[in-house]
């Protein structure tokens, strides 16, 4: 089974986070949350999810990991920053491992200079980020380019989930 990196910040959007952690899961797959400190307990921006990161990014490396999830909210925002973050991100893609992420999710690819050229979708109203970027956006509930995965709310979980596993498998 893969071994799945969540990244993850205060005030995620707790679906985003949750059904994909969940699926993943349950689908057998090992899961790390990832967060800027380990031990951080971080909270859902409704209020109805909360987790612990397992793992500084500072500690880790994206060698040991089969794929990345970004979950949306302000979580991207709180993390996009953050040049551990980036490099993790860039080396996944390096490696063509998959990274999927959902609604502000983008920023993260964004911010780390791998949007230039893709095709990706997001929470609509980044829809000028992502172009602006170099990217081109596609309105639909999920957008696979390579190895990218993205959606754009929470109303799209069940296809992001489907491509997810379908690229875990």
């Amino acid at each position: 089974m893969s071994k799945v990196a969540f990244l993850l910040a205060n005030a995620f959007e707790d679906s985003e986070m949750q059904v994909p952690y969940d699926e993943v899961k349950k689908a057998g797959h090992e899961v790390d949350i990832i967060g800027l400190k380990a031990g951080e307990a971080l909270k859902g921006k409704q209020g109805k999810a909360e987790y612990t990161t397992d793992k500084a990014i500072s500690d880790v490396n994206a060698a040991d990991y089969d794929a990345v999830v970004i979950p949306g909210g302000s979580s991207p925002e709180n993390l996009r920053l953050d040049s551990d973050i980036l490099s993790f991100v860039k080396k996944a893609d390096e490696a063509k491992k998959p990274i999927a992420a959902i609604c502000h999710g983008p920023q993260i690819l964004i911010s780390a200079g791998l949007a230039k050229g893709r095709t990706l979708t997001s929470y609509p109203p980044l829809k000028d980020d992502v172009v602006n970027a170099g990217a081109n956006f596609e309105d639909k509930e999920v957008v696979v380019d390579g190895n990218f995965i993205s959606s754009r709310t929470p109303k799209d979980e069940p296809a992001f989930v489907r491509e997810i596993l379908r690229k875990l498998s």
